[in-house]
């Protein structure tokens, strides 16, 4: 546990080799917090791969708390582990939201990055948000779009993210618990190309995720809308990976493939029949596929 001020501790873990290349994993929501899945995708002999639970999620301490909780405190924080542990640099790892804190990182400290391998790219955007919560992706699910809107009154549904945030910042916690599972369920229903919707997850889980990623969403990320293109110059002399679900309907490829045209160290992968989730298997494959060529590569140059 990490105390990065404000009343926060988060929760950090390394594994694989401490001689080992460092690799971030950023993990997605905001909200989700951090799995034993997420390691498998570094070879243990190679990488020292660094997992945490960002603010308020996860392990980390308070639980849903949104109080000093923004984009900049965030990257403050991705500074203070590698201060702490002594890093130099290090390999960033992330999807989804994950890719968007990466992005975000790599601007402010491009000096401190060796590398990106992104997945389910989301740049923060308002078109973004408009696909996910405005009805986009819900003309191909209107089923599920019509459990997400059911809960808010029909002269609340022209903004369902402050629809949502009312309810899940009132002061009654069994109330921010009920409302918080249908804004879990409309995502995780869609993650993955043959995702089910799901009826319940566990409450604290589900509060904790809502909150967090219905308050960077209300304040559109705390980013300035298209800053991660805008300054994609400070970064385009790193090499790096997007892996991207060809039908993905959470962040689908349009983000993925702005951000890549035009950055000559940047490979698109686009996998066909894949959708959101890093658990997709073939997203899962071309994963470890990137990370066995980066270890291989770092291999050649040192024998």
């Amino acid at each position: 546990m990490l105390d990065v001020g404000d009343g926060h501790q988060i929760y950090v873990e390394e594994s694989g080799n401490p001689e080992g290349r460092p690799v971030i994993v950023l993990h997605g929501g905001p909200g989700g917090g951090c799995s034993p899945f997420m390691r498998r995708f570094f070879d243990p002999a190679h990488y020292r791969a660094i997992l945490f639970d960002q603010r308020g999620c996860g392990r980390s301490r308070p639980q849903a708390s949104v109080h000093a909780n923004t984009t900049p405190h965030l990257i403050a924080d991705i500074e203070t582990i590698r201060q702490t542990l002594g890093l130099e640099s290090m390999l960033l790892f992330g999807g989804s939201w994950g890719a968007t804190l990466a992005l975000a990182y790599a601007q402010a400290h491009p000096g401190r990055v060796t590398g990106l391998v992104l997945r389910g790219v989301f740049l923060g955007t308002q078109a973004e948000l408009d696909w996910f919560y405005g009805g986009g992706a819900g003309r191909f699910f209107p089923d599920l779009w019509a459990q997400f809107c059911d809960p808010i009154p029909e002269s609340e549904r022209g903004d369902l993210i402050a629809a949502y945030h009312k309810r899940l910042f009132s002061d009654d916690a069994g109330r921010q618990g009920r409302y918080a599972q249908p804004w879990l369920m409309w995502e995780n229903a869609l993650a993955g190309l043959q995702s089910s919707a799901v009826s319940h997850a566990p409450p604290d889980y589900a509060r904790a995720f809502a909150r967090l990623e219905n308050h960077y969403f209300t304040h559109r990320c705390f980013l300035d809308e298209g800053q991660l293109l805008r300054d994609r110059h400070r970064i385009e002399h790193l090499p790096a990976v997007i892996v991207q679900g060809r039908y993905d309907m959470v962040c689908p490829p349009l983000s993925a493939w702005r951000l890549a045209q035009g950055w000559q160290g940047c490979e698109l992968r686009l996998v066909p029949a894949s959708g959101h989730a890093l658990s997709e298997p073939r997203i899962t494959t071309e994963l470890v596929q990137v990370m066995d060529a980066i270890r291989d590569r770092d291999n050649a140059r040192t024998v």
